[in-house]
């Protein structure tokens, strides 16, 4: 059969209209989806060659009108195919969609070609669907996109993540200057230390440290690297303040374990006889399911009065206990002193003169939930500083096990750790900041550079020198330099050594009308006293231990 005026494209295309009446079974009123508008009576005899094309297309563009809006609410799911046209196969079936379940009979077959805009409408909405749970990312090629398009793209329907508070902390350092940083609400410790270090231009030996302090009530702790500042913040009073100072002391039981947990202080190092190997005195502490314990006597001041008893104090996972009969350990002789979940331990400064200590080794087992009271303080006071240092580390270990090791870990594995002190330079010619040589003369100028130095802190006393070392960590080989208070030409080196404070004193010494510095009585001349510094943290000397840390005191 021929169409009249139809072209013979339309008579080769594989949809054409043949198609739609293959069998004598099927009425065109059964081969008609629900929901089509049906169409003016035209015969599809194909005896008859007289058909109006022009109203024949106007009811196929009318029907898959229909089929557009029918389809609509099945955008979502219904693929397209490449040259625009509805996947018919992979509509849902009756089992599933919404709409009235279609036999196979009542299927449309694809006859007809789709209208370009409704393919254009399709195609637009699924594009729109697939971008829609899209975060808003800005098009790196702006100047590729037309007048109409925006350069960034549509945001989507992921929820906006909420960007972190910030918080404004106050900082002091040893001077009495101070710095306000605004800092995230989820900045540690460590993290805040390593910004002061880059604002302070200081070097980061990971020896930094955030010290709690609370001078109404003489405490003070440094943080753990891993405490959120602005949590801890929350629980501090309004005269307390952080302090920045270096505490070199901070994971040293890590390195030296035996200098800090004497035999006679650990249960289970008497029970076995010392037996026990030092490398598994820290791993019966950071393994929880051990059981380890700390024991002797401490001088414990009773709530609400200002008498010290001393009793038989032992600390495990579960708290801090005092017997109430000698030196028992039954259960029913036991009575808690403090937590260790809900609790932080303080050192205690001025104890004598705040508490009426019996010692200059107390220290202080502080709530969470207490800022200024002093009631519910549990304040304990041991024998000499070695004991101190026993409890306040078993402490934080039993507190926080694996993440103080985890904390010490992460500085040697970024391999960032700077040597305190650079090789030694030699200086044949005293030169000044411009390059040139001094004209000071040279027994002048060595009687002042050393002041330029940080670990020389001028005209302080004794007994400043001392709290200086305790507060930066009572380690090995800790020093300082200052001015000799009973001889104006003498200077004096102050040292640590197995926790306790040394002094030394440098005196200067003539030599063929030359000035020289020694410790030893003239043995060894130094002409300066960076040139006797340099010497003695290569070589021990006179000096019970080598020279290796110096105490600092930075400006913010």
């Amino acid at each position: 059969m021929a169409l009249a005026g139809c072209p013979d494209s339309f008579l080769h295309h594989p949809y054409r209209i043949d198609n739609v009446d293959q069998t004598s079974a099927h009425t065109r009123r059964d081969l008609v989806e629900p929901g089509f508008q049906e169409p003016n009576r035209i015969s599809l005899n194909h005896q008859d060659d007289d058909v109006d094309l022009e109203a024949l297309v106007n009811d196929m563009n009318s029907s898959f009108e229909s089929l557009y809006s029918v389809c609509g609410m099945q955008s979502e799911t219904t693929p397209l195919l490449q040259n625009g046209q509805l996947n018919r196969s992979q509509l849902p079936t009756s089992g599933t969609s919404p709409l009235q379940p279609m036999s196979p009979r009542q299927k449309v077959q694809r006859s007809q070609p789709v209208r370009i805009m409704a393919v254009r409408r399709l195609q637009e909405e699924e594009q729109q669907f697939r971008t829609s749970s899209l975060p808003a990312i800005p098009n790196p090629f702006p100047e590729l996109c037309s007048p109409t398009s925006s350069p960034v793209l549509a945001p989507g329907s992921l929820p906006q993540s909420q960007p972190a508070s910030k918080h404004d902390v106050k900082v002091f350092s040893e001077d009495g200057t101070s710095k306000v940083i605004e800092i995230l609400a989820d900045m540690t410790a460590r993290d805040l230390c390593q910004l002061l270090v880059y604002k302070s231009h200081c070097v980061d030996d990971n020896s930094w440290t955030l010290v709690e302090h609370h001078p109404h009530l003489g405490l003070e702790r440094c943080l753990e690297d891993h405490e959120l500042v602005v949590q801890v913040e929350s629980t501090m009073g309004s005269e307390s303040k952080f302090l920045f100072r270096k505490n070199y002391a901070k994971y040293e039981f890590f390195k030296n374990p035996v200098n800090f947990f004497p035999e006679q202080m650990v249960a289970w190092c008497q029970q076995s006889n010392g037996s026990i190997p030092q490398s598994q005195l820290l791993q019966n502490f950071l393994n929880s399911s051990s059981c380890p314990e700390i024991q002797g006597f401490l001088h414990v001041k009773e709530l609400g009065r200002k008498s010290w008893k001393k009793l038989y104090v032992c600390l495990r996972r579960s708290g801090l206990y005092c017997s109430t009969k000698g030196t028992s350990k039954e259960p029913r002789h036991l009575q808690l002193l403090a937590d260790l979940e809900d609790s932080n331990i303080f050192s205690l400064i001025a104890g004598k003169k705040l508490y009426n200590a019996p010692a200059d080794y107390g220290f202080c087992v502080k709530p969470n939930r207490v800022r200024n009271e002093t009631k519910e303080l549990r304040l304990l006071c041991a024998e000499d500083e070695q004991s101190r240092t026993c409890w306040m580390t078993a402490f934080r270990l039993l507190k926080y096990g694996m993440l103080l090791y985890q904390n010490y870990r992460i500085p040697q594995q970024r391999k960032t750790v700077l040597p305190h002190f650079s090789t030694p330079v030699k200086r044949s010619t005293r030169m000044n900041i411009l390059g040139s040589q001094s004209p000071l003369h040279p027994s002048t100028l060595s009687t002042v550079i050393h002041r330029t130095q940080h670990w020389f802190h001028g005209r302080i006393s004794r007994e400043e020198s001392h709290r200086i070392i305790k507060q930066q960590g009572l380690v090995d080989g800790l020093f300082l330099l200052r001015d000799s208070q009973s001889n104006p030409k003498a200077f004096v080196l102050t040292l640590c050594h197995h926790q306790k404070i040394k002094h030394f004193q440098i005196l200067p010494c003539e030599d063929d009308g030359q000035m020289f510095f020694s410790l030893d009585d003239g043995n060894t001349k130094f002409s300066d006293l960076i040139q006797l510094v340099e010497f003695y943290q290569l070589n021990k000397g006179v000096l019970p231990c080598k020279l290796k840390h110096h105490c600092i005191r930075v400006a913010l």
